[in-house]
């Protein structure tokens, strides 16, 4: 796992790299002598299959199209997959392809207009959630120069068009519905900038200035001084002793001022607010203090990571009452983990918290194209993958009529979701390529629901390479 630590670490805090869909052993379909045994058991698997996508093809559901402009009726059934639902965790099957990204936006567009929801919430830090809110909310600053500033480092792969035009719409809806607002959220712990620290000592300065000396001393030092990128570079640099040290701090803060008396009406909100921020900074901190030399360690942090991303989501929920589309790749918002180095996943957590209040929709594929890190030098470029090789999830998934669809796997004849819940090589692509991984998943224990597309593109990248 740490064969590449100087790509593989900056890259942690997104989906670690993905698998090529290697080709599972299937029976053989070529007869000799003695095989006719074999054949039999080909058939048999051959119309086991064909079966199923007859199955599939009776439950599907036509997708019309991923783009986000134009009519959204053809969303109606997945508004009733929905129903009551607070959070609706939206995943992707690559990191970097326009054409989950575009939907993400088409879907939030729908629950916004149809169903009420509110939120939309990335797989990103929490303070720069905080800036790109204000950007949604008030047209605080310049998008662009927002995106440059706060999409860095690992997470520099949402600096895409497709998310700009995302942010760019929640901008223009606010504007139109000023009494109504959508918002934007940052769930991850990556990164902490200057200014939650700047937040919380402002806060305490004014509302608690017996304490402005100590938050002062524990945070000094902390804050970050230069962009995203390089600080989250050189805070990997730090010993292990000393990120230890900084978690300590930070905790010890957020312990503080939980623990004051709030006020009351807006003083609470403000006090609530400011806690929240302590809380994200000692996230980052405490993420940052494991021993990423340690698998043991790794798979430690991510769990947390994912528990932290959780418990962001449900704390928003909670403290501003909005419903959410959470957006994040695959493997986070499912409730099994495609891997071992994620011991519990973002959307288990989510189902422990929130019940059947929450919602995991996942994303396949067959073939197409994608943005990710280069494994070996960490530069951005495209890639592209060919049709889905036979015996993986999508191969057969792809068989179904039409191209692209919508799939409840809740609802599927028995005899489908007999074949859903079984594992198999699946396409599951992270921040970076290539990956020699293989990864398995069983669709109907990962998600309720499933988009289907035959063919995707990559995103248009705005970043540096």
């Amino acid at each position: 796992m740490m064969r590449r630590k100087a790509v593989i670490i900056p890259s942690v805090l997104l989906s670690f790299g993905a698998a090529a869909v290697a080709t599972p052993a299937i029976g053989n379909t070529t007869q000799d002598s003695s095989s006719s045994a074999s054949v039999s058991r080909t058939s048999a698997s051959e119309r086991h299959v064909e079966n199923v996508v007859a199955a599939i093809e009776r439950s599907a559901l036509t997708l019309r199209s991923t783009e986000p402009e134009g009519s959204l009726r053809d969303l109606d059934v997945l508004g009733r997959m929905v129903k009551g639902t607070k959070v609706v965790g939206l995943g992707e099957a690559t990191h970097g392809s326009q054409d989950f990204f575009r939907m993400k936006h088409r879907v939030f567009r729908y629950l916004v207009e149809e169903k009420g929801f509110r939120s939309f919430s990335l797989e990103l830090p929490w303070s720069s959630g905080v800036r790109l809110n204000e950007y949604v909310l008030d047209g605080e600053g310049n998008l662009k120069d927002i995106a440059r500033e706060e999409f860095q480092g690992s997470y520099r792969i949402w600096n895409n068009q497709d998310y700009l035009d995302l942010i760019e719409w929640m901008r223009d809806y606010n504007r139109q519905h000023p009494n109504d607002p959508v918002q934007f959220m940052g769930n991850d712990m990556g990164y902490a900038g200057p200014e939650l620290y700047e937040r919380v000592t402002g806060h305490v300065a004014r509302n608690h200035p017996q304490l402005l000396e100590r938050v002062t001393e524990l945070y000094r030092g902390l804050a970050p001084t230069t962009d995203a990128g390089t600080y989250s570079e050189e805070y990997f640099k730090l010993s292990l002793a000393e990120r230890k040290e900084r978690a300590e701090r930070t905790e010890k803060v957020y312990e503080l001022l939980r623990k004051q008396r709030p006020g009351a009406g807006a003083d609470k909100q403000a006090h609530m607010w400011m806690v929240q921020h302590a809380r994200a900074i000692h996230q980052m901190a405490a993420g940052m203090s494991f021993d990423f030399n340690n698998e043991v360690q790794s798979a430690e942090m991510m769990k947390l990571r994912d528990q932290v991303m959780a418990e962001n989501v449900a704390w928003w929920h909670k403290h501003t009452g909005d419903r959410i589309l959470l957006s994040a790749h695959n493997t986070h918002v499912s409730y099994n983990s495609f891997d071992t180095r994620y011991p519990k996943t973002q959307g288990a957590f989510l189902r422990d918290a929130l019940g059947k209040d929450y919602v995991s929709i996942g994303f396949s594929f067959y073939q197409g194209a994608f943005k990710a890190f280069g494994t070996e030098d960490n530069v951005m470029r495209t890639y592209r993958v060919g049709a889905a090789k036979p015996g993986s999830n999508e191969h057969t998934l792809d068989k179904a009529r039409p191209d692209d669809y919508i799939l409840d796997m809740r609802t599927v004849p028995n005899f489908a979701r007999a074949w859903l819940d079984k594992e198999r090589v699946t396409w599951n692509i992270g921040a970076g390529w290539p990956d020699p991984m293989e990864y398995k998943t069983a669709l109907g224990q990962a998600h309720d629901v499933l988009i289907h597309l035959n063919d995707v593109e990559a995103t248009t990248y705005l970043g540096t390479p």
